[in-house]
């Protein structure tokens, strides 16, 4: 009988996966600070690039934040550029590989990131309105175990695939 039960609620977690739901809620997420900063002439793209590079630190290399937001270089390099044109960056040699370039954040590119930062925590208010603190940390630590077994399972996969 606990086989038919397990099977019957796996069944049922199948019919709206929980990663279908995690990236449907995501992009809904992305997608309501893009209309919130579109009246600054903020595109996705610019956004998220200015937000992590803010979360890595000034100094950081292009290559670094492409990493962090999973994309390639070439793809990163247009959005660095118009961000440049619009004087919200600054692009400076590595102090110790001339090949690399690190960002940095112009003053105007810092007033532009607080305005962001404004923006995406209101709709982060606006999203957890009806959880409590609780709930929300439990959320949090849920995804956090998630994400460190993907990751695990990558890494054993890589391993696996060098073997």
């Amino acid at each position: 009988m606990t086989d038919i039960t397990n099977l019957t609620e796996m069944k049922a977690m199948l019919k709206v996966p929980l990663g279908n739901q995690i990236g449907r809620v995501h992009r809904l997420w992305r997608s309501a600070i893009t209309a919130s900063v579109q009246s600054l002439d903020m595109t996705e793209a610019r956004w998220t690039a200015m937000l992590h590079l803010k979360m890595l630190g000034e100094g950081a290399t292009q290559q670094a934040l492409a990493q962090e937001l999973g994309i390639e270089m070439p793809s990163l390099s247009r959005t660095l550029s118009q961000l440049v044109e619009q004087d919200m960056l600054q692009r400076q040699p590595h102090p110790s590989d001339k090949r690399a370039q690190c960002l940095y954040f112009t003053a105007t590119g810092q007033q532009m990131l607080a305005k962001l930062i404004e923006r995406t925590m209101q709709i982060r208010q606006a999203l957890y309105q009806d959880l409590t603190p609780a709930a929300v940390q439990q959320l949090m630590q849920s995804l956090d175990i998630m994400e460190r077994n993907a990751r695990t399972l990558l890494l054993a996969t890589a391993t696996e695939n060098k073997a």
